[in-house]
């Protein structure tokens, strides 16, 4: 007798899981691994590791840092992380209650997005945008509104801003430093997004994870500076980048103590802590690392910038300049294919470099002619890859 058992009707994925699809970015590393590739999709960002560092974390597992630590990090980091943000910043935040370390910066959202935000608000995203920005606020249930930026250099459009604020917006999500596009927002522009925020009561969640990464004398400015905003500035930020630790999902939160206990709360649930002994090879680099790590750290990627600019301008794939973080948006009408993943896939099978399709960073529709190529790469990889991008 054949069987003809069907499950029951309520055996099926949530309403959100059938809309959810791999980022475009890890299906480009993928293939790029498949075919042995040099990856400029994916902001691996393969530069190598401060020694101190990669030292101190390995003397840390050694003496016994393998277990939970305190749920919010270990004192020694937090209290780096609160130093940190005096010297650069100006700011002043409490170690013990406005400091958390996080799996990443992309925890410390998840945690913040939790503790702060209901189902159904909505929440203002500058397009371009990162992908898993959105996605994480799509998968609590949020909706992200996008506001488009203005022109090739990514202006802020503030009629375009306010016009995108309704009664269910509670919040705007900025990325400065930005990825995809190096947009560095100016002061006048945070003023002009500072006043929209106190206008409207809403919470400012900040991504300033390539605060070091900005370039020809642009200057990064957190926005919790600004006057009446560190109270509602949720700032998110972390070590992948600055010292080159990706794999060690290390990042930190840095907020009013009114919101800190429940974001703390929400990254204990999903995450219960950051990695124990990566904690204390970050907080050596805080507070071993000579300012001149940093600078050294900004002129190193203009370098790396050039190059790759160049060698987009020679392979006809006429490239946007970055002021911060480290990809780059270049044109792609000349490649064969009617989408960008089509012409990022021809791209990969002609030189080997893999690129990301510049429709994964826009609404449905837009940068079909884009391609995102991440230059934070081992010198002989970055200048191999040039070299086939230039046989184009």
């Amino acid at each position: 007798m054949p069987n003809t058992y069907a499950p029951p009707a309520r055996l099926a994925l949530s309403h959100l899981a059938p809309g959810a699809f791999q980022s475009e970015i890890r299906a480009m590393s993928l293939e790029c691994d498949r075919i042995g590739g040099i990856n400029l999709a994916q902001g691996i960002c393969d530069t190598p590791v401060p020694a101190l560092v990669q030292e101190a974390a390995i003397q840390a597992i050694h003496g016994g840092h393998n277990i939970y630590t305190r749920l919010d990090g270990i004192t020694r980091l937090r209290n780096a992380i609160a130093a940190k943000q005096s010297r650069d910043y100006a700011l002043d935040y409490d170690p013990e209650s406005e400091i958390l370390v996080s799996s990443g910066a992309t925890g410390g959202l998840h945690a913040a997005a939790m503790a702060l935000l209901n189902p159904g608000d909505e929440v203002l995203v500058f397009e371009p945008f990162y992908g898993y920005h959105v996605s994480t606020l799509s998968a609590q249930r949020l909706a992200p509104v996008l506001v488009p930026l203005a022109g090739q250099d990514c202006a802020l459009d503030t009629a375009a801003l306010e016009a995108a604020v309704t009664p269910r917006t509670r919040a705007l999500l900025l990325n400065t430093p930005a990825n995809p596009c190096g947009k560095v927002f100016n002061r006048a522009e945070l003023e002009e997004i500072s006043n929209l925020v106190l206008k409207h009561d809403l919470f400012l969640i900040t991504d300033e994870i390539y605060e070091y990464f900005v370039y020809d004398g642009q200057q990064h400015i957190s926005p919790a500076t600004l006057p009446g905003m560190k109270e509602r500035t949720i700032v998110l930020s972390g070590f992948s980048k600055t010292y080159s630790v990706t794999g060690w999902r290390l990042g930190y939160v840095a907020a009013d103590a009114r919101w800190m206990g429940a974001i703390s709360y929400f990254h204990d649930l999903t995450y219960v802590c950051a990695p124990s002994a990566f904690q204390h090879g970050a907080a050596a680099g805080l507070e071993q690392l000579p300012p001149s790590f940093y600078t050294e750290l900004s002129a190193d990627h203009q370098d790396k910038r050039a190059r790759l600019l160049s060698a987009l301008r020679d392979a006809g794939l006429e490239p946007s300049v970055p002021a911060g973080a480290y990809y780059i948006l270049a044109g792609a009408a000349n490649l064969p294919g009617k989408t960008a993943a089509e012409k990022a896939r021809r791209l990969l099978s002609a030189t080997g470099v893999a690129a990301v399709a510049g429709s994964a960073f826009f609404r449905p529709g837009l940068g079909e002619n884009l391609l995102r190529f991440c230059f934070a790469k081992k010198d002989r990889d970055l200048d191999e890859a040039c070299a086939r991008l230039r046989k184009l």
